[in-house]
């Protein structure tokens, strides 16, 4: 995903003296008092993808994109407080005296406008290098030196050229600044792109004269870094969507997990073994202290079950539930099997689709396959407790199918209530998740005996052994 490395994803030119003088003066004046408030406008208007995210965005726009963007305020906006633009502010000073070579620049300039290039062939071999808008066919000499290296005919550069001072109608060129640099394929899209949105604009405004391709990008040039930065949002999407979460033996990492409350063990049981695409689990260990009440059914990712990844697991308990996937989607699958098979006898409490946090490094984001993430321990035991502490938010006072539709601070204000709500959460915390996915328990169960004022039992002890 080159639209997420910034090592290849943007070229730097050196401005000319007098032009670089003149982009330090407008820097300096766009900073001031008066225009400060505009200048935030603008560059919000022209990175808006990014600051739609309120601060949050996936991915920064690169620093080609936050100088594309400068430029915008320095040569299209016009503010909205009425005031002149800063090139005209500029022409206007009186104070202090501006040179001669900085004010031959001023025009170019402010007729600049951002466009989508092409490199022609042969540019490689002279000084000056052949481009030619994808707009409207405008054919550009641009000055060339060290940042042309590298550089091949066919692709496509999202940038800005100021015309050499005096002919204005010249096609002798430097490029100002800097330059995103798109694949031949990654072009073509942003252009068409650009175009859908530019015929939406004449259809808006009932005119045509936004079909002249100078016209539309010099007032609405900022469009085209909006499609280039999602763009590279869809792309990042698109890799954060491909990523295998695995386990350290290889298998599919179940992120994506449900929790059923039940009191028909025998009905479950008889109903989930006929259910297609389940088999029984071979490798079903009983948990310590376990009463044996367990069963689970795997879901195999192909019809070669010997050799075929684990994809989902469904863990039945006396009271309980539990659906593991390695997706959402097939969660959702599972989800919708369970509600038409079983109906009410399940109570839905709770699900989890949320991977393990893990920040892409710029190899992974290039990579050409999937990326493959092993999900550490630790990082399934956060997991899973995050998970828990949810879904156990409320449990004290939500109404149990096992305690005969009663909830357990009700249950647990007579002696025998007491002793039924003890016994269900000693059942529960045997069955931890967390003792098939990390040797113990993902929750502390004692939280919720807390809540209805029963004894706790020690960490060290089984959970049957309750403390008196």
């Amino acid at each position: 995903m080159k639209l997420a490395n910034e090592a290849t994803a943007g070229v730097w030119a050196p401005l000319p003296p007098g032009l670089d003088g003149l982009i330090a003066r407008l820097e300096e004046l766009s900073l001031g008092p008066m225009f400060a408030a505009e200048r935030d406008r603008a560059l919000r208007q022209a990175l808006r993808p990014y600051f739609e995210f309120g601060g949050n965005a996936p991915l920064p726009p690169f620093a080609q994109e936050a100088d594309l963007a400068t430029f915008t305020i320095y040569a299209d906006y016009y503010p909205q407080d009425g005031q002149l633009t800063l090139v005209e502010q500029l022409r206007d000073v009186v104070t202090e005296h501006i040179p001669e070579e900085e004010r031959a620049w001023m025009d170019p300039l402010k007729h600049s406008y951002m466009d989508l290039v092409e490199i022609l062939p042969g540019s490689e071999a002279t000084e000056k290098w052949a481009c030619r808008s994808l707009g409207n066919g405008r054919l550009y000499q641009v000055q060339g030196g060290d940042f042309i290296r590298g550089l091949q005919s066919g692709q496509v550069l999202l940038t800005r050229f100021v015309q050499q001072p005096g002919d204005p109608e010249t096609n002798e060129v430097v490029l100002a600044g800097s330059a995103v640099l798109l694949s031949p394929e990654e072009g073509k899209t942003l252009y068409d792109a650009v175009c859908v949105l530019r015929r939406q604009r004449e259809v808006n405004a009932g005119s045509f004269e936004l079909g002249d391709w100078h016209e539309f990008a010099k007032r609405f040039g900022h469009e085209l870094l909006w499609v280039y930065s999602q763009m590279r949002l869809r792309a990042l999407f698109k890799v954060v969507a491909g990523i295998q979460y695995c386990n350290s033996d290889g298998q599919p990492y179940l992120y994506s997990c449900a929790l059923y409350e039940h009191r028909e063990f025998k009905f479950l049981r008889d109903t989930l073994a006929g259910l297609k695409g389940l088999k029984a689990d071979p490798a079903t260990v009983d948990v310590p202290g376990g009463s044996g009440a367990i069963m689970r059914w795997i879901q195999y990712g192909s019809a070669e079950a010997e050799k075929a990844p684990i994809v989902a697991r469904l863990t039945l308990t006396p009271t309980q539930l539990w659906v593991e996937t390695d997706s959402r989607e097939r969660l959702d699958t599972l989800k919708h099997q369970l509600a038409s098979a079983l109906g009410f006898s399940l109570h839905f409490r709770g699900e989890t689709t949320v991977p393990p946090p893990h920040l892409l490094s710029e190899e992974e984001l290039d990579a050409e396959q999937p990326v493959r993430v092993i999900v550490t321990p630790e990082q399934d035991a956060d997991s899973l407790q995050a998970f828990l502490e949810t879904v156990y938010l409320d449990w004290t006072d939500r109404e149990a199918p096992v305690l005969g539709g009663n909830t357990p601070r009700h249950t647990a204000t007579t002696p025998a209530g007491r002793e039924q709500v003890a016994r269900l959460l000693d059942e529960m915390e045997r069955h931890d998740p967390g003792w098939s996915r990390i040797g113990r328990t993902a929750f502390d169960y004692n939280v919720l005996r807390g809540h209805v004022g029963i004894d706790e039992v020690r960490r060290e002890d089984a959970p049957a052994e309750r403390t008196r």
